[in-house]
């Protein structure tokens, strides 16, 4: 029988959770103690992804990883043994309080003490998010479980003494904190410095009647599987709702988005203005066309300041810059459709005359006819962004007629894994190569190394798009960056827009001559220590490799 290597092993487990989460949401139910549970559990072990650390060691809990998790995931999932999926309709008209996760934009409900709530609006990749979370979550509660009971299966005296702090629910004292602190390191098998760094960084979420979030979220963790093991009705469940499996794959949120923005694009005149299509944030375009017009004089702008120097300063000034643009051919379109892909529009046609930063090379030089049309739509999710593109590219059809807008440019510009360099460094795609599919997309880059000059490092290449952030595997990733695919990075989303466009040119919804521009900045590099997803978010350095980018762009379109 042939050996398998490590990365066979892995791209086997990515293709066995993916297979599995599918034929769980067409079943429309399981409990991860029962078989299908199980097997999605032991891929994912199998797996062992970088972003969740520990998980295979049965004597530490991995408390990076669930950090990374609680960050994404609504609080309260820990006490719930219902999950459950559904689509947006459901909670219409409804008393329910919505929850939304610190950092994941994902409408919750918790319905009751031990039940909860998600709204699917962006297909697959956020189911396949929200379970591996909840699979990693699982298995970090029962080795808690197991560290609550000695050898004799008796409570510890450490478990008892975390049940009496946290019932208690009172401030601790400087000296109680810490004894408490250390007192839970025990129970989680991690130094005093790694449980205390992990309870100052959840604090953050701490709020009034709920103090000590991390010693809460641990003994809640261990409470809901000891409760799961006295009764069979207490264990965990996740359920999908048929009006959420009759919505899957048919794109019905992506169409009511699309059709929003069209209606929009006629509403203000520009069915026949060139349209240049961005994805990217929602503050670095905008602040670059009007926020040197809007803030030059203020006493903290200096006029020997380079443009990244610029936004680093008067990031906090959004309000300001938002309100000089929308005098001046700026338009917001905050999302309707539930797929919490918010857009803007920019009309080139009323800046003429604007003052730009020195730094850019933007000309206003056009007749009005001609004049670019900006539309700058927010990052979609994984295979979302396959769905949201197919529908903005189809023609706009209203009761009368048939249009084609005129698109011109497709710019693609988020933030990725990557395989060579390090956080803040640049990528330019060259291709997207999906992961665990023989499916591969090739295009011309409207962009080249030479236009971001030296001050960063610029890697060109392939860019593999992956099923998740959240099951990306050492092994499996060297694979693609030392094989003959010499791959640069990984992201979400990429291959899944090329995928759309590729089928609006065959169909002949856009011209072939769309140029297409895919740049990324690393956000983390999966293959260094340290540099994962779950070591913290990028902050100040991410200022600079956005903004270039975001630069570069604008170039390209108003040149």
């Amino acid at each position: 029988m042939q050996t398998l290597t490590k990365s066979q092993k892995a791209r086997n487990s990515v293709r066995t959770i993916k297979t599995t989460i599918d034929a769980l949401a067409l079943r429309g139910y399981y409990k991860p103690t029962g078989s299908s549970g199980q097997t999605l559990a032991d891929a994912l072990r199998m797996l062992s992804p970088e972003i969740y650390g520990t998980m295979n060691d049965p004597r530490i809990i991995e408390l990076k990883g669930l950090e990374y998790v609680i960050d994404r995931l609504p609080r309260g999932i820990e006490r719930c043994n219902r999950i459950i999926l559904t689509a947006r309709e459901e909670f219409t008209n409804t008393a329910f309080e919505l929850i939304v996760p610190p950092k994941r934009r994902r409408a919750c409900y918790l319905i009751g003490e031990k039940e909860i709530c998600f709204v699917i609006t962006r297909g697959f990749s956020e189911i396949y998010d929200l379970l591996t979370h909840v699979t990693f979550m699982n298995n970090e509660a029962e080795k808690i479980f197991h560290q609550m009971h000695d050898r004799n299966g008796d409570v510890t005296r450490e478990w008892r003494r975390l049940e009496e702090t946290v019932l208690a629910g009172e401030a601790l004292a400087a000296d109680a904190l810490d004894k408490a602190l250390w007192n839970l390191s025990i129970i989680l098998g991690r130094t005093m410095h790694e449980t205390k760094e992990s309870y100052e960084y959840l604090e953050r979420y701490a709020k009034e009647g709920v103090r000590h979030v991390l010693l809460n979220f641990i003994y809640s963790l261990g409470k809901r599987v000891e409760e799961e093991r006295g009764d069979r009705d207490n264990e965990l469940m996740i359920t999908f709702t048929p009006s959420l499996q009759d919505i899957l794959g048919n794109q019905s949120y992506s169409r009511r988005w699309a059709d929003d923005i069209k209606r929009k694009l006629n509403a203000l005149g520009f069915q026949n203005r060139p349209i240049h299509i961005i994805s990217a944030n929602m503050h670095s375009v905008v602040n670059l066309i009007y926020g040197y017009g809007a803030l030059y004089g203020l006493s903290k702008v200096k006029a020997d300041m380079d443009v990244y120097d610029f936004v680093a300063r008067t990031k906090n000034e959004g309000e300001t810059i938002k309100a000089y643009a929308e005098a001046r051919g700026f338009y917001e379109l905050p999302d309707r459709s539930g797929t919490h892909i918010d857009c803007q529009i920019i009309d080139t046609a009323k800046i003429k005359g604007l003052p730009f930063h020195p730094d850019l090379r933007l000309s206003t030089d056009w007749d009005k006819d001609e004049a670019p049309v900006l539309f700058i739509m927010d990052y979609a999710f994984g295979t979302q962004a396959f769905e949201a593109m197919d529908e903005l590219l189809d023609p706009y059809k209203d009761k009368e007629s048939t249009n084609r807008f005129d698109i011109r440019s497709i710019s693609v510009m988020g933030k990725a894994g990557i395989l060579n360099g390090r956080k803040g460094d640049i990528m330019l795609a060259t291709s997207h190569v999906f992961e665990g599919t023989s499916d591969n997309y090739i295009f011309e880059n409207d962009m080249s190394r030479d236009d971001f000059g030296s001050e960063i490092p610029v890697y060109v290449g392939p860019v593999v798009t992956v099923v998740g952030t959240s099951l990306q595997n050492r092994d499996l990733l060297r694979r693609f960056q030392a094989s003959s695919w010499k791959a640069i990075g990984l992201e979400m989303e990429g291959g899944h827009y090329q995928k759309a466009i590729s089928a609006a040119m065959i169909r002949g919804h856009i011209s072939r001559n769309v140029k297409l521009r895919y740049a990324y900045y690393a956000s983390d590099n999966p293959l260094v220590s340290g540099q994962t997803l779950a070591s913290g978010s990028m902050g100040e350095e991410g200022i600079k490799p956005t903004y270039m980018i975001t630069k570069v762009i604008l170039e390209r379109i108003m040149s």
